[in-house]
């Protein structure tokens, strides 16, 4: 498929996702329109010159609209969170995502692209686990709804007339990601950031724009039915990750805890900001996220899409550094 001049709608598009698929695909020649539930979100998308309708996901008239006159839909809205109520989750995760595949069907759209996760595998998978490797929920909100979201998807793909494709990205940073560089670096900057277990295990990382690669490989070479692991490719520490995050931000090298102890300090945490009635900023969950212990294939990827990640990890951090410097990171958080 030729992307150019092609429309595109893109779902949670004033997301970190979102947003930036939206500026690459722009700068391909695309047409592209969004659909998001937080109008003060949409400001940077509609400067770039894509459409923007406020509505939700799970409302059948808002994405019945929003699919009108569109040729693909990539689907990144999403509850991200490490924990959390089972039923919100499933409410966006699950008959979210359906409810915008079948607006997107009845309206003709030729490709649907899903963003799952790796996640999928749980925390304990095999080394290397490539897409036809086990799914794991680990009794985790997050996990349990990807893994739905993605068997209901299948039942739809038809490629003659309705293509599903899905991407499993792994830890996307980069200028904008909440959970790889703003939340961690607010939390190194009051010296409350650790990782667990000496840092041990492997962080998949992958930088924003080698996802975007992917996803419009995906697009491009119309691959309906099929799934794909996404990550840089690189093995990097956990330990090497985050001391890497607080040199760019010049900030002292982060410590280590042992992986219950460290739980139990933000599982405390968490209780006192409920009990003052705050905000969590970061749930004890985020721990079984951050202590996973090996690389996933991409293998797949490479083959099938001849997918190769350009930006490597010392040049996702120097653009990430060059972001951070003029950025008020603490905004993100609100």
């Amino acid at each position: 498929m030729n992307l150019n001049n092609k429309t595109l709608l893109i779902t949670g598009i004033g997301g970190f996702i979102g947003s930036r698929t939206a500026e690459l695909a722009i700068a391909k020649g695309m047409k592209v329109s969004g659909l998001q539930d937080a109008s003060d979100k949409n400001k940077k998308a509609q400067n770039l010159g894509a459409k923007v309708i406020y509505g939700n996901v799970t409302d059948p008239a808002s994405a019945q609209m929003a699919c009108q006159g569109v040729d693909i839909v990539l689907h990144t809205a999403e509850i991200a969170k490490e924990g959390g109520s089972l039923d919100q989750f499933r409410e966006i995760n699950v008959s979210g995502t359906i409810n915008m595949a079948q607006a997107a069907k009845n309206a003709g759209v030729k490709t649907f692209v899903h963003i799952s996760s790796v996640l999928v595998y749980g925390f304990n998978y095999p080394d290397r686990v490539a897409e036809d490797g086990p799914l794991c929920g680990e009794k985790n909100a997050y996990c349990q709804t990807k893994i739905e979201a993605e068997k209901a998807l299948l039942e739809l793909n038809d490629p003659a007339n309705f293509g599903i494709i899905i991407l499993r990205p792994g830890d996307v940073y980069g200028p904008g990601s909440i959970p790889w560089i703003v939340r961690p670096l607010l939390m190194m900057r009051q010296r409350l950031f650790a990782y667990a277990n000496e840092g041990r295990g492997v962080i998949n990382h992958t930088y924003i724009d080698n996802l975007i690669d992917a996803i419009f490989l995906a697009i491009e070479k119309e691959t309906y039915g099929e799934i794909f692991n996404v990550t840089d490719g690189q093995e990097t520490t956990w330990k090497d990750y985050f001391t890497r995050l607080a040199d760019i931000a010049g900030l002292p090298a982060p410590f280590s805890l042992p992986k219950d102890e460290l739980k139990l300090f933000l599982q405390l945490r968490y209780q006192g900001q409920k009990l003052f009635r705050k905000q969590a900023d970061i749930l004890p969950e985020v721990v079984d996220f951050m202590t996973r212990p090996y690389a996933y294939s991409i293998t797949k990827a490479q083959k099938l899409l001849s997918y190769q990640p350009t930006v490597d990890l010392e040049e996702g951090m120097r653009r990430t550094q060059e972001w951070v410097k003029k950025t008020d990171i603490q905004k993100f958080m609100q």
